[in-house]
């Protein structure tokens, strides 16, 4: 998909001037679309034509559904059968477990990601057109309600949604598309079918599963913290929201901690902000989304599982619990790898990134890695003014962010050979 994308937005048709692209810029756009990240080296509304918009719209249309399902839905248009090798894809890819309803379950999220773009298209559609003609209105409004969905953060207007910092509508909307697709297809249908039993009065409703319970919590409270924090941050800082009124001061708050779930849209400059909510806005990237959406990180479940991991052992307990269920060792090995993995590859891309470029600040070296490797697209502006081997190493961080260290590390090393051998357990000094 990269290699195609790179391909279709070097064509003349693609770039505004009518001139072969910037084979650079053509390829860092295209990871960032289909990795649905948001970072670009040009300025999306005016460096590409419409052609390249809708190319850019498309790419982050299959990123953001994955390539299994896209796939599935190629497979789908043309009516061809959807076999085994399919279906454990699919179960491996969503990580669901067992493969019947795999079909039916790819075909709800198309239909839900399709129901979604398309409300948040028509509500853009209204806002924008009291200030631009019907036909650029329409296509603002797909293509922001496509962006916001995917958690990719590009943005046709020359400040990103900065014009629309004090809109209430439009930070509404975009809010809500970003954490919709940011908290996992598998929690809305959840959500989808406990609604409906409620409605039919069904004697045996739908039960919540721990991944359901998991998820709603920590996105909810990492919203709730993410507001104050950036109130207490921001509100005395005069070049970001100090002016604002309060009611604007905690919208603007809002959607600071909205985007950092790997969205990238900004509505106010975030080369600006002060230090702290600049090293806030790194955290909550780096935990990024929840699995199964469009969004990155280290993903929200594997944050809570390490957070309750470290409770057990202020508590004295051998094992960790959530929702009066334990957690298996495997799944915590798991976080830990996770989180290890993610952390040496954000260091190693802010070490190559501060070697090729030594004249810039670290702290936004360091806001630019952990942007790139969460697909998050957020920037402090240095994105287009750093070197070529910077913007390469930046390209492989989103690469590695979106595929996944864990999935990205097996697939070069290849499957774990079995063992029957067991070791002795010997104890260390560890913390």
């Amino acid at each position: 998909m990269i290699a195609i994308g790179t391909l279709l937005l070097l064509l003349p048709i693609s770039i505004q001037s009518g001139e072969w692209g910037n084979p650079v810029t053509a390829l860092f756009t295209t990871t960032s679309a289909v990795c649905v990240t948001g970072l670009a080296v040009e300025d999306t509304g005016t460096y590409f034509s419409f052609w390249g918009q809708l190319f850019i719209a498309l790419l982050v249309q299959v990123g953001g559904l994955g390539y299994m399902t896209a796939t599935t839905l190629l497979l789908i248009l043309v009516g061809r059968k959807f076999g085994l090798r399919e279906k454990v894809a699919i179960q491996q890819s969503l990580d669901i477990q067992g493969m019947s309803g795999a079909l039916q379950l790819v075909k709800s999220i198309i239909a839900l990601t399709l129901l979604l773009e398309l409300t948040g298209a028509i509500l853009m559609f209204l806002v924008f057109r009291q200030e631009y003609p019907p036909t650029r209105a329409l296509w603002l409004a797909i293509f922001h309600s496509v962006s916001a969905f995917n958690n990719a953060g590009f943005g046709l207007f020359k400040d990103n949604l900065m014009g629309y910092a004090k809109s209430v509508p439009i930070n509404l909307i975009v809010g809500s598309l970003i954490i919709l697709g940011g908290i996992g297809y598998q929690v809305m249908m959840e959500f989808y079918l406990w609604g409906r039993d409620r409605l039919a009065q069904k004697p045996t409703r739908q039960v919540f599963s721990l991944n359901f319970k998991i998820v709603t919590s920590t996105t909810f409270v990492l919203l709730g913290l993410g507001i104050l924090a950036f109130l207490v941050a921001e509100s005395r800082n005069p070049d970001t929201i100090a002016n604002f009124s309060p009611s604007d001061q905690l919208l603007a708050a809002w959607f600071m901690s909205v985007t950092p779930r790997t969205a990238g849209f900004n509505t106010i400059d975030y080369g600006k902000m002060t230090t702290t909510g600049l090293f806030i806005t790194i955290a909550l990237m780096f935990i990024g989304a929840s699995p199964g959406s469009t969004g990155g990180g280290i993903k929200t479940t594997t944050f809570r599982v390490l957070f309750n991991c470290t409770k057990a052992v202020l508590q004295g307990k051998d094992e960790v619990r959530c929702y009066q269920r334990q957690i298996p060792n495997t799944l915590v090995l798991k976080a830990v790898g996770v989180v290890f993995g993610s952390m040496m590859t954000v260091i190693v891309a802010t070490v190559l990134i501060t070697l090729s470029d030594p004249g810039v600040e670290f702290t936004r070296i360091l806001f630019e890695a952990v942007s790139a490797f969460g697909t998050v697209g957020l920037s402090t502006g240095i994105t287009a003014s750093i070197s070529t081997a910077a913007k390469l190493i930046l390209v492989l961080t989103m690469y590695v962010g979106r595929v996944g260290i864990l999935l990205l590390m097996s697939s070069l090393l290849g499957d774990p050979k079995p063992t029957s051998i067991d070791y002795p357990e010997e104890n260390l000094l560890v913390g």
